[in-house]
């Protein structure tokens, strides 16, 4: 590519495409390229994933995380709508079901209502209504939750990218750069690109590519591999919707909850486990790099240090299909283990700071011309439309072009 182009984009998954998509509207005329290592979009978290819509119920009030999933939540939908793609708001239950649970789901409660989000507390014979099998000691209705088909939403963007005057390159790894004097040179495994301005949003390679550019994120990707089971009749039958367990607040993850999905497809999980591999989607995907880096980070010791017992827990989880199964019965006791079957995993990119904390919200880094979007885990699909407003509007106020 001789010419150089004004916005390239690293990361062809819903965020990279959605952030794309959004220049070429801030923009008009402007000339943008996505560029994707793999050879199709939405390969990696996109893809990989249990398809629901966040309301935006879990997230620290005033966070960008509560912020746009409630807004992109909402476009997410109506884009849906729009295009043809696969979608519904079917709600959710998030069900306490042990001891001490009842005081953290109304806490729960307090925080939805707190970012603007509508619900309601339920006694167990009224969450029996949504959920017949359901056993819990209370329960909390999400009345704005909804599912959709995230890989379908992010080619129906790539569509859009291209039918603007952009452009969406699959099979291009980038592989560093340097400012130059209007902007970047990158260099590529498909040679060299001139860019006005850099975006990276490459998920679970965000922090490289930031830093391959010059750029200190500050954290770490850790990969959490996510793995889920999936759910055969009789036993899906007994599943109506989306349960979720109260989560645990020490982590931004939810535990394993059952979510039927827009196909029929009834699924228990994900579980959050280090993986020793940044795209090992197998129980045993060792990647030597991957594990060293990740080893090598301060933080990664301090956090194993601090959360070792409920690591373990979930280590033991993956190990043990009975354990996982065991999960799975707190929420809907009569699931016959005999019914369960490993399915497709997915992987987490989850920034770690050095001092071991997990970064709780989506967090930008601003370079010279460029920003990374260095931690965009759940709920990043459902606010990507709104997140990649955000990123045109940060692109669009500091891009040069002639």
């Amino acid at each position: 590519m001789a010419r150089p182009v004004d916005v390239v984009v690293v990361g062809g998954g819903i965020l990279g495409l959605a952030t794309a998509h959004a220049v070429l509207q801030r923009l008009e005329g402007a000339s943008v390229v996505v560029l994707e290592k793999e050879a199709e979009v939405a390969t990696h978290q996109t893809g990989r994933n249990s398809g629901v819509v966040h309301s935006g119920i879990y997230y620290a009030p005033g966070s960008l995380k509560a912020r746009l999933a409630v807004e992109g939540g909402d476009r997410l939908l109506a884009f849906c709508e729009e295009h043809g793609i696969a979608h519904d708001r079917c709600g959710k239950l998030v069900a306490a079901a042990g001891a001490g649970e009842d005081a953290r789901l109304h806490d729960l409660a307090e925080r939805a209502r707190a970012n603007g989000v509508p619900v309601a507390e339920l006694a167990p014979g009224a969450a029996r209504e949504h959920e017949p099998h359901l056993h819990c000691t209370s329960a909390l209705h999400v009345p704005s939750t909804g599912r959709a088909d995230f890989g379908a939403v992010a080619r129906r963007l790539a569509d859009l990218v291209a039918g603007a005057g952009g452009s969406v390159r699959t099979g291009v790894r980038v592989t560093g750069g340097h400012p130059a004097v209007d902007g970047w040179a990158l260099d590529t495994d498909a040679g060299p690109i001139a860019a006005g301005f850099l975006v990276g949003c490459a998920g679970l390679q965000a922090d490289r590519l930031a830093r391959r550019t010059g750029h200190d994120p500050g954290v770490r990707i850790v990969p959490f591999r996510g793995e889920y089971l999936d759910v055969l009749a009789p036993s899906a039958d007994l599943l109506h919707g989306l349960v979720y367990p109260v989560p645990d607040p020490r982590f931004p993850f939810l535990g394993v909850h059952l979510t039927r999905s827009l196909d029929g497809h009834v699924h228990a999980g994900p579980n959050a486990v280090l993986a020793l591999a940044r795209e090992g989607y197998g129980r045993w995907s060792l990647s030597p790099r991957d594990l060293a880096e990740t080893l090598a980070w301060p933080g990664t010791g301090r956090l194993i240090g601090r959360y070792w017992r409920p690591g373990l827990d979930e280590l033991r989880r993956s190990l043990s299909r009975r354990r996982f199964v065991r999960a799975a019965q707190r929420l809907l006791p009569d699931l016959d283990a005999a019914d369960f079957r490993r399915a497709p995993s997915g992987i987490r990119a989850q920034s770690l700071d050095r001092q071991g904390s997990l970064v709780d919200d989506f967090h930008l880094v601003d370079g010279d011309r460029a920003v990374h979007v260095v931690n965009a885990p759940s709920p990043a699909a459902t606010a990507s439309l709104a997140i990649g407003e955000m990123v045109a509007d940060r692109v669009a106020g500091r891009i040069t072009r002639p």
